[in-house]
C-alpha cells in the first residue's frame, strides 16, 4: 500500500507542474514590452533583458515580493508567482519603468 502511495504522490505533483504556464516580458528601450499582463497563481514570467545596458527588475507588492538584481543584455531572470493579487513591476534603474503583472487564482 504504501507503494501505491509512492507512485501516486509525484505523479500529482508533476500533472499540476503542466497545468503552469510560462510568459516571457521584455526590456526594450528602457521600456517593458507590455504594460499588463495577466496571468494565474503557479505560472512563471520571465524577464528578458534587450537593451544593451543593464536591468534591475523588482517588485515590492504584497502579492509577490522579489528583486531579480541587476543583469546585461541577453541574460533573463524567471519568477513564479505565488499568490493571487495585483503585482507592480518596476526596474531599479530606470524609474520610467513600470508594468503590472495580475495574478488570479
Amino acid at each position: 500500500m504504501h507503494t501505491r502511495l509512492l507512485l501516486i504522490v509525484p505523479t500529482l505533483l508533476f500533472s499540476t507542474n503542466l497545468l503552469a504556464e510560462q510568459f516571457e516580458v521584455g526590456q526594450k528601450d528602457k521600456k517593458f514590452t507590455q504594460d499588463q499582463l495577466t496571468i494565474k497563481v503557479g505560472d512563471t514570467v520571465k524577464f528578458t533583458n534587450n537593451d544593451p545596458f543593464f536591468h534591475n527588475v523588482f517588485s515590492l507588492s504584497d502579492a509577490e515580493m522579489f528583486d531579480l538584481g541587476s543583469y546585461p543584455q541577453g541574460e533573463s531572470r524567471d519568477v513564479t508567482f505565488e499568490t493571487a493579487g495585483e503585482v507592480e513591476v518596476e526596474c531599479a534603474i530606470h524609474p520610467e519603468m513600470r508594468m503590472t503583472i495580475q495574478v488570479q487564482e
